[in-house]
């Protein structure tokens, strides 16, 4: 009896806690941004493109920190997250990536987005900033089911979410004009999401 009464009280402590928890959640505001780099953390599965010494997941932790870096340089609260977040809010989201393509140089840059019209809007704010300055082509927006059903749409809880796919690594062409600009493209998102945020912010020499 006694132990059937312990194991009772134990799993009554840990549903009132998992509830309080869900509560907490609910309740906590939400941040301004979040920003993910993709495949971060991961081992197995999808970890990301490689191509010769390149690592996908590598460039984009580097955009990402940088991007946050720099929002939070101008006073902006941002939480930088990796691949698997779980449950977080946000007033905007955006993930980090850089494609791949079996057939190389047939990719480029492109932008996917939940299908809300803040994000669509946010993602034609981007694109005017970063297609005059990226000299390679761009694909339509959400070409893949992995950029339109992207799977963080559901665990990040935000007004606007943008998947970007800042050019394609396994071309050497793009890798090599990529790569020198990192962190440049890193301080153009930034300022992309700072002019979304209301904020009056200088624009990145590129």
């Amino acid at each position: 009896m006694y132990l059937k009464n312990k194991t009772a009280a134990f799993f009554t402590v840990l549903i009132f806690g998992l509830f309080g928890y869900i509560l907490y959640q609910g309740l906590k505001p939400p941040v301004s941004v979040i920003i993910q780099a993709g495949h971060e953390g991961r081992t197995c599965g999808n970890t990301g493109a490689v191509c010769r010494t390149d690592k996908e997941v590598e460039w984009n932790i580097l955009v990402a920190n940088e991007a946050a870096r720099q929002l939070k340089a101008w006073g902006i609260d941002v939480k930088r997250v990796p691949a698997d977040t779980g449950l977080e809010r946000a007033k905007i989201a955006v993930a980090v990536h850089f494609d791949a393509a079996k057939h190389i140089c047939h990719s480029g840059a492109s932008v996917g987005y939940p299908d809300n019209n803040a994000s669509f809007t946010f993602a034609q704010r981007w694109k005017s900033l970063y297609k005059p300055y990226f000299p390679f082509g761009w694909h339509t927006d959400n070409f893949t089911d992995n950029l339109k059903n992207y799977y963080a749409y559901r665990e990040i809880r935000t007004e606007k979410f943008l998947v970007l796919e800042l050019g394609e690594i396994t071309c050497k062409k793009q890798a090599e004009w990529l790569r020198p600009r990192r962190k440049k493209i890193a301080q153009l998102i930034a300022y992309t999401i700072a002019i979304e945020l209301g904020k009056e912010v200088k624009k990145p020499a590129l």
